[in-house]
């Protein structure tokens, strides 16, 4: 009997030891479980087209890379690669300037926010195709502007809009407003009121608070939301296409036009070229302070 007690309590430790070790180890397990099938997914449906695309990009006709060298020449892409870029920084100011006063008055209203958010949140649920034809409608020689303002007497002749880079602008700054409205709300929404406060009692204007409190404090919300929409302004296709110009081609849709035309080694270079900006746009944002928290999960 005090042989089988003792065997017992030699046991324990050792028992005790690999109880704590599969402790340690569930933690990991449970989530690796959980998402196994999203990282099947992301392999079948993501990476490997990506790496395929890549592939393709240096073996279309055959191994080399003469589809990237010839780009620094192209006229074409480097034509297409700036419009693709002035477009995405001017739709991407326009979102900052009119979506951060949205965001400021979201994160101070108390009984009006959920109107407010409903107004953001509605077109964000219509389809992009649907407000993109919504934009024609409104914007064309027979559209309800130019129909409202020849009926004021404002014309005398309907003004060109749709098909230009203006409406280009305006249709792709509406659907991607909210992406940036969000983020900086949600930033606005985490500063403590009482540091606003210390400053008014401290003899700070309201644009002195504002400019030297709450606009230092909203800057991760701020360059994660204009992160956001610049990347997103980059690859939009469906909204340049329908109400753009023909001068005004994106890369998107110039990849979209070396696919009808079965050239896919150029195309999967352009492709190759778009995901590579998109990576070090990220990549270099990632180093702002700050920053680098709205895309990490809290610990």
């Amino acid at each position: 009997m005090s042989e089988v007690i003792m065997t017992a309590s030699l046991a324990s430790p050792k028992k005790r030891r690999e109880f704590s070790l599969r402790n340690r180890a569930l933690p990991w397990i449970i989530p690796s479980l959980l998402a196994g099938p999203l990282l099947v997914y992301l392999a079948v449906f993501y990476t490997i087209p990506v790496l395929a695309m890549l592939l393709r990009s240096l073996n279309d006709p055959g191994w080399s890379l003469n589809h990237y060298a010839a780009l620094f020449s192209d006229a074409i892409f480097l034509k297409v690669f700036w419009i693709t870029l002035r477009t995405a920084w001017v739709v991407t100011l326009g979102c900052l300037i009119l979506g951060y006063p949205v965001a400021l008055s979201l994160s101070r209203a108390r009984s009006s926010a959920p109107i407010i958010m409903i107004a953001i949140l509605l077109p964000f649920w219509t389809s992009v195709l649907v407000r993109s034809y919504a934009w024609m409608v409104l914007l064309g020689r027979h559209g309800v502007i130019n129909e409202g303002l020849l009926a004021l007497g404002i014309l005398e002749q309907p003004l060109r809009v749709l098909n230009t880079t203006m409406a280009t602008h305006i249709a792709m700054i509406h659907i991607l407003l909210p992406y940036i409205i969000l983020p900086i709300a949600n930033s606005l929404r985490q500063i403590d009121p009482s540091l606003e406060r210390a400053a008014s009692g401290l003899g700070a204007t309201p644009w002195a608070t504002f400019s030297q409190v709450t606009l230092p404090l909203s800057m991760p919300g701020v360059v994660a939301g204009v992160l956001l929409v610049f990347v997103m302004a980059l690859g939009f296709y469906i909204t340049p296409a329908l109400v753009g110009g023909s001068s005004d081609i994106s890369l998107s849709m110039l990849i979209a036009q070396q696919v009808e035309l079965l050239n896919w080694g150029y195309a999967a270079t352009l492709s190759v070229v778009l995901l590579a900006a998109t990576l070090g746009l990220i990549g270099v944002a990632q180093l702002v302070p700050g920053v680098g928290n709205a895309f990490r999960l809290n610990k």
